[in-house]
Parts: C-alpha cells; sequence; structure tokens
C-alpha cells in the first residue's frame, strides 16, 4: 500500500526515478570499495616491475686470452653454445688474465665474464667479481736445458728464465713461485719472452729455463716435449705447493701419455697446474649464468689427461664467492620451464610468474575483505535509518501535546522515500523489508498520533 505524502513535503533526490538511481548507486559503491583495492594493486604492480630482474640482455662481451690460445678456443665454444638460446657473445681476445679482470672490474664495463687463470685475484682484491666455478686445470710447464735432473724450483736461481710478458697471467704465476723460492730479478734473470719466441731461445741456449701455462694439447708444448734437447721439470714438492697456494692442484702426467709409441714422458712426471675459472660481474642476469654453466658442462665435463669425466666445472671456488644463482643452479640446475620451452619464452614466463605470484597474494585476502567492507557499508546504511526511526520515535513519545505533528509526518515520508531509493543486494533484502515494515509501524504510530492530537489533519 503506497503511503500518503504529507502535502509540501520534500522529495528525496532520485525519487521518481528509481532505475537511474539504483544505478547511480551502484557506481558508486562500486568506486569506493574496488577503487583502493584496485589502486593498491597498481601500485604493488608498478614496485614489483621495478624490482624484479629485467630480462636477459640480448648479448654479452666476454674477456679471453690471445689469439690461438686455449682461453679463446674455450671462449668461442662457450659463445656456440650460449648462442643457441638466442644470446649472442662478443668474444674479446686480450694478453691474458690480468687484462681480462682489468675489463671486468673496469667502470665503463668492458666485459660482463671472463676466463681467469687460478691465483691472479680473489674476492677482497676485486669486489663485486664472483665466480660461475672451476672448469679446467692448466698445468704449468717448465722446461729446461742442463744435463742435470731438476725437480725443485730453487734449483733455477741464478738461471736465465723466460716468465712471461707484463700483465699475463703466465708470469703472474711465475713470478708467486719463485718468490716463494727465493728468486727474483737480483738472484735470476727474468725475460718477458713467452710462446714460440721463447722456446727458439730454449732451443738455442739464450735461456735456460722457460715457463709456459698451456693446455697439453697445445702444439707448442707437443713440440718441447718431443724436442730431445730440452727436458720437462717434474715437481718434487707438488703436493706442498697446493697446500701453500690454493689454487693450484698438484697433477701427474702419467708415463707415455704424449705419445705411447716413443714413452713421452719416459716415467709419470708430477706437475702443479693452476685451475681456470669463469668469473662475471656480480649483475650478471641469473638466466646467462646458467646458460654458461650448461655450456661449461658441455665443454669440459668429459675429461681429459688431468681430470675424469664429470669433474668439471666444480661449484668451488677459494678465491671468489658464488652468487647464490649459481650455487642454487649447480644443486638444481634448469628450472622446470626451462627444460621443456624455448629458453626465451621460459625467461619471459618465469618473470610474469614472479610478478603474479605476489599480486596473487595481495589480491586473495582482498577478495575476502572487500565483500566484508561491502556489507559493512550496506548495513551501516540500513542501520542510519533505522537510528532515524529511533529518533523519530523518542520525538513521538517526548510530543505529548501533538504540536510536532506535520514534522514527524514529514520524516517519516522522506525516511520511506529515501529507503524506497536504496541500492540493496538480493542477499540483503531480509534486512531491507524489515526496514520497511519498521517504517509501516512508525508511520501508524504517527497517524495514531495525529489523530489524538489534530483530528483534523488525518
Amino acid at each position: 500500500m503506497m503511503a500518503r505524502q504529507e502535502p509540501g513535503a520534500p522529495v528525496p533526490r532520485g525519487a521518481g526515478r528509481p532505475g537511474r538511481s539504483l544505478v547511480r548507486w551502484d557506481v558508486r559503491e562500486a568506486a569506493i570499495v574496488l577503487g583502493p583495492a584496485i589502486l593498491l594493486i597498481g601500485l604493488s604492480l608498478w614496485l614489483l616491475v621495478r624490482l624484479v630482474q629485467p630480462s636477459p640482455p640480448t648479448t654479452i662481451t666476454m674477456a679471453t686470452g690471445g689469439v690461438g690460445g686455449a682461453y679463446t678456443a674455450f671462449g668461442r665454444r662457450y659463445a656456440e653454445i650460449v648462442g643457441r638460446a638466442g644470446i649472442s657473445v662478443d668474444v674479446r681476445t686480450t694478453s691474458g688474465s690480468i687484462e681480462n679482470l682489468h675489463l671486468l672490474t673496469a667502470p665503463s664495463g668492458g666485459a660482463d665474464i671472463a676466463l681467469l687463470q687460478g691465483g691472479i685475484s680473489n674476492a677482497r682484491e676485486t669486489p663485486g667479481v664472483v665466480s660461475l666455478g672451476r672448469v679446467f686445470v692448466e698445468p704449468l710447464w717448465v722446461f729446461y736445458r742442463e744435463e742435470r735432473r731438476l725437480d725443485m724450483l730453487h734449483q733455477l736461481a741464478g738461471r736465465r728464465i723466460a716468465i712471461g710478458p707484463e700483465g699475463s697471467g703466465t708470469r703472474h704465476l711465475a713470478a708467486a713461485l719463485l718468490a716463494e723460492n727465493a728468486i727474483d730479478a737480483s738472484r735470476a734473470t727474468l725475460s718477458p719472452l713467452t710462446g714460440p719466441a721463447a722456446a727458439e731461445a730454449l732451443r738455442a741456449g739464450d735461456l735456460d729455463a722457460v715457463f709456459l701455462v698451456m693446455a697439453p694439447e697445445a702444439p707448442l708444448v707437443q713440440s718441447l716435449l718431443r724436442d730431445g734437447s730440452v727436458k720437462l721439470m717434474g715437481f718434487a714438492q707438488a703436493e706442498a705447493y697446493s697446500r701453500l697456494l690454493p689454487y693450484l692442484r698438484s697433477v701427474l702426467l702419467p708415463r707415455g701419455s704424449i705419445d705411447l709409441v716413443r714413452n713421452i714422458p719416459e716415467t709419470d712426471v708430477r706437475l702443479i697446474a693452476p685451475v681456470a675459472t669463469v668469473v662475471a660481474r656480480n649483475t650478471l642476469h641469473p638466466a646467462v649464468a646458467g646458460l654458461l654453466i650448461d655450456a661449461m658442462r658441455e665443454v669440459h665435463g668429459r675429461g681429459g689427461l688431468f681430470h675424469q669425466f664429470g669433474e668439471y666445472p666444480q661449484a668451488i671456488d677459494p678465491e671468489f664467492e658464488l652468487g647464490s644463482d649459481v650455487a642454487r643452479y649447480y644443486a638444481a640446475g634448469p628450472t622446470f620451464l626451462k627444460r621443456y620451452l624455448p629458453f626465451w619464452l621460459a625467461t619471459f614466463l618465469e618473470r610474469i610468474l614472479v610478478l603474479l605470484i605476489p599480486v596473487a597474494g595481495l589480491i586473495v585476502p582482498l577478495m575476502r575483505i572487500l565483500p566484508m567492507i561491502y556489507t559493512w557499508r550496506i548495513r551501516r546504511r540500513l542501520n542510519y535509518w533505522y537510528q532515524r526511526l529511533k529518533t523519530l520515535e523518542a520525538d513521538l513519545a517526548a510530543d505529548s501535546d501533538g504540536s510536532n505533528v506535520s514534522a514527524q509526518r514529514r520524516e517519516v515520508e522522506q525516511i520511506d522515500a529515501a529507503v524506497g531509493n536504496l541500492a540493496v543486494p538480493v542477499g540483503f533484502s531480509e534486512q531491507y523489508y524489515t526496514l520497511r515494515s519498521a517504517i509501516g509501524l512508525v508511520r501508524q504510530r504517527v497517524l495514531t498520533h495525529a489523530m489524538r492530537g489534530h483530528p483534523h489533519l488525518t
């Protein structure tokens, strides 16, 4: 039954246009309840995009070694393997490990990755550099011209020794070893010659000994091992060197391993060997580090003259720390996505997941909180009109002479019209119609009060 409208009573805004009013209320409620949540999610996404690791670079630079050297050959093989994933590796030839380290630590960013001879530096001396693992041993070959057998470095005192040019890894290692044996420029003639030039000087008698750090497959090493005019020094104190200098290993060159027919060498020879490592800036993208470790496994995992199958690469480095991502990759290998999807797609999906997981962690509780907020707002709106009714009832009780009847009738009709325009979800129908019933009861009390005090108004 439609309640009577007091003549001249104001009609609440929106009365007579319930459809448009309900739509306006719905949009307003959505904006009030969902707006802050959407803003919070958007801000979280913005922060995550800023903090999450960017996508991998398309090109990286690797510092290796001299043209034709083992480091450069290995670097090119790494580049070929990493290139399968769509990342180009610029292999830069250098004078050796010292220059490699300089390029790696230069502010201008001359290199992202480098092959480094063991013993060149460490984490304390070069902060910001991390290891990707030790990859292979490269023996120190000391060839000499002398009738008697030499097996200790201190026996070279007073001799003419080629230890390589300034800035080379060979010279750095030779100087350290000679210093351990109390030999320096005052106790021996130290020549910067290296490679074929040093070998020719040794054969010609212009040098007494030559230090070389090379793979046993190197043509120069093979040539000198087969040359009857020179001898290879064995290291009787090899184990002592490996204890004193942790970047060195004691390795055995077995009898006949160079040439079985000619039995070269004629006896087992104990050598010392620095262990080469692949190092990188600590800003190297983890996905690129994983690709490089895979390349290192493919190149060095097959075994060789001085190491067993699967022995290298090693996630152990006495000089540089392994990055947390590097250690995790050695332990667990590639992720599930990288095992079965192309590198670029797997990397893209992993970045998306990194973004979605924390956002989902924010959305899930919001999905529980937002309905509670919406429910609270609807109940608050209904409770407001209940409060208006209670105030009206108190006014009726206090109006013993009926002097406020007209104002009371206007109030109840205004409450009724306003409640009629409320946007209330179907789930709140019970509370809504209970309120409408309460309005009807109060209206009846107002009419009864008016009839007692002012019969002419009924």
